[in-house]
């Protein structure tokens, strides 16, 4: 088994907030990314897909084709975004680093034609990240 990587970035801006708490519970819960007009970040998003290296192309998936479907799917609908407003697919969505690596991966998984999504890894921060490795659909080929 070999696993590929695709790094890429983007900006967008947040606001933590659960729209059943009271201002104040919020701010308890979220503290400063609760603040009322949002904030933003420098994300680093790396992508990891698994599989057999094809022997007459010598890959598991061509890293050009993942960074395009990467930045169809995922950059370009939240690059210099408002997450909580600006992109249908997190729409109801408390968009914390968690949150966000989920709907990446249900975005992402069904769209791979060749090998299987391994593990996406969402950096907040330089010292802030998540890994998600959710369930990938069993493939019949």
């Amino acid at each position: 088994m070999i696993y590929i990587t695709r790094k890429l970035e983007f900006c967008a801006s947040h606001r933590l907030f659960n729209p059943e708490y009271s201002d104040e519970k919020n701010a308890r819960v979220f503290g400063l990314c609760n603040n009322p007009n949002g904030h933003g970040h420098n994300y680093v998003m790396e992508v990891t897909v698994r599989g057999e290296v094809h022997p007459e192309t010598g890959m598991v998936l061509d890293l050009k084709a993942l960074k395009q479907l990467v930045n169809e799917e995922i950059i370009l609908k939240v690059d210099h975004k408002n997450l909580n407003v600006d992109v249908p697919f997190l729409k109801d969505v408390i968009p914390t680093a968690e949150n966000l690596a989920i709907r990446f991966w249900e975005v992402l998984e069904p769209k791979l034609d060749n090998g299987q999504l391994h593990e996406i890894k969402l950096y907040e921060s330089e010292r802030n990240f998540v890994i998600y490795r959710g369930k990938s659909r069993e493939r019949v080929d």
